[in-house]
């Protein structure tokens, strides 16, 4: 059989010693543990989606009342058109195999879902690791979860129809083309880039996609007075935002879990262990620096230290130790309490803290790799970081400013005040909530 794609990188020795087969060598599992570790990718891939759903609470917990069912609608609809268009052109752009067009810079294999030579070579497809159609399943969640990143901070103020076009455009094509890069076996790949889960591929290309969306529609109204002072605008369901953080990080286990690839009980175990020990020790250091910096715990803070700890441990959660794993989920809880921060220093209002947890603890927690792995080299995760910074950003600024030119971007100011619940959508989240309130 000729090989379509290939596997994001090399199986753990002890489960996947042989490389990739053709249907003339025997797969290189057993049938028994052929059935388990497609078993356990289905798992996985059924916990990364359920990070929608916490994605959708985190999100609308953390903005105010009237813009609920606006942010409930957009996590909704995003898996929806991440998925299809993932399905149509996202999946072949992403793992290309050997079809590359221009170098290793752009590959495409073809539109639309093929399983390779029938059943048989669907089985084969990753050397009996799992079939075609668990691959695509599982990436095409994660393709999903990057345009969600979005959404959270461009909230309250993003027109409902421009921002269902960028979904299309940058899950369709931004998102694989970069993710090719190291997945699909590009030059990054070539380079000694390692990044295990998506720290880069999913959360700094998010981030950066909701910079330049952050940039180009400017605050929400009333965020920054006169002097240009932030004033708080608070969310309005705290307990929301705690569910929804914990369904993430539940989520979690599958996102990094099962980019194991296999159900290897020696590597999944560890990616566990070094996945609970980043979380909880960002929720640790952003707890206390938040508490040093703001005289208070903030709650708010400590959920995302929680998320930045999880994004950190994410590119090196198969390579790095427990101890260094501890040491990455507190930088990260450090750091997002200041990115939070700075970003209103420079008047980028992000409601729900996505720059500060997707895009900054994405790139630390990349080139962490670099510098806790005893596998993999520092430079190679800075050009790393630096390339897909470039692409994405400026393909993400692109489309946006398309879109700001044609079909504008913002809501209109009163439609801004009034709610996206009523201007948008023609509902409430909460029945009879702005005759008794404005907020």
């Amino acid at each position: 059989m000729t090989i379509r794609k290939l596997m994001r990188f090399a199986l753990p020795v002890a489960v996947m010693a042989a490389p990739v087969f053709g249907a003339d060598q025997p797969p290189a599992v057993s049938a028994e543990m052929f059935t388990v570790n497609n078993l356990w990718m289905m798992i996985a891939a059924a916990l990364v989606f359920i990070m929608s759903l916490g994605f959708a609470t985190v999100e609308s917990g953390l903005a105010r009342a009237k813009n609920c069912s606006n942010i409930l609608f957009k996590n909704l609809i995003v898996p929806a058109i991440g998925i299809l268009s993932f399905a149509v052109v996202g999946f072949n752009l992403m793992y290309p195999g050997d079809s590359w067009i221009l170098g290793k810079l752009l590959g495409f294999s073809g539109f639309g879902l093929s399983c390779p030579e029938g059943a048989k070579g669907g089985i084969e497809y990753a050397a009996g690791a799992y079939t075609y159609w668990t691959d695509f399943l599982f990436q095409a969640m994660f393709a999903a979860t990057a345009a969600t990143i979005v959404s959270g901070a461009v909230a309250e103020r993003i027109k409902l129809s421009s921002f269902m076009v960028f979904t299309l455009l940058y899950v369709a094509v931004a998102y694989p083309i970069c993710g090719s890069w190291g997945w699909g076996k590009g030059w990054l790949n070539d380079l000694g880039f390692h990044d295990f889960a998506g720290s880069t591929f999913v959360h700094s290309v998010g981030g950066w996609g909701a910079l330049a969306g952050v940039m180009l529609l400017g605050p929400r109204i009333g965020k920054y007075g006169p002097d240009g002072k932030p004033r708080p605008i608070m969310g309005h369901s705290m307990p929301l935002a705690t569910i929804g953080v914990f369904m993430l990080w539940f989520g979690w286990y599958g996102f990094n879990g099962g980019s194991v690839l296999s159900a290897d009980p020696m590597l999944v175990s560890l990616v566990f262990v070094t996945t609970t020990l980043g979380a909880v020790s960002g929720i640790m250091a952003a707890t206390l620096t938040s508490w040093f910096i703001q005289k208070k715990p903030d709650l708010s803070m400590a959920l995302n230290g929680c998320l930045a700890g999880l994004v950190g441990i994410t590119a090196g959660a198969d390579c790095v130790s427990p101890t260094a794993s501890v040491i990455i989920g507190a930088v990260a809880g450090v750091i997002v309490v200041l990115a939070c921060l700075g970003w209103d220093k420079l008047h980028l209002d992000d409601p729900v803290g996505a720059l500060s947890v997707h895009l900054v603890c994405g790139v630390w927690g990349t080139l962490a790799v670099g510098i806790f792995s005893p596998t993999y080299k520092f430079m190679p995760q800075l050009i790393g970081v630096l390339a897909v910074a470039v692409a994405s950003f400026v393909a993400a600024y692109a489309f946006f400013l398309v879109l700001k030119k044609t079909m504008g971007i913002r809501v209109s100011k009163s439609e801004e005040l009034r709610g996206l619940d009523i201007g948008e959508h023609g509902m409430e989240a909460y029945a009879g909530f702005q005759i008794f309130s404005n907020q």
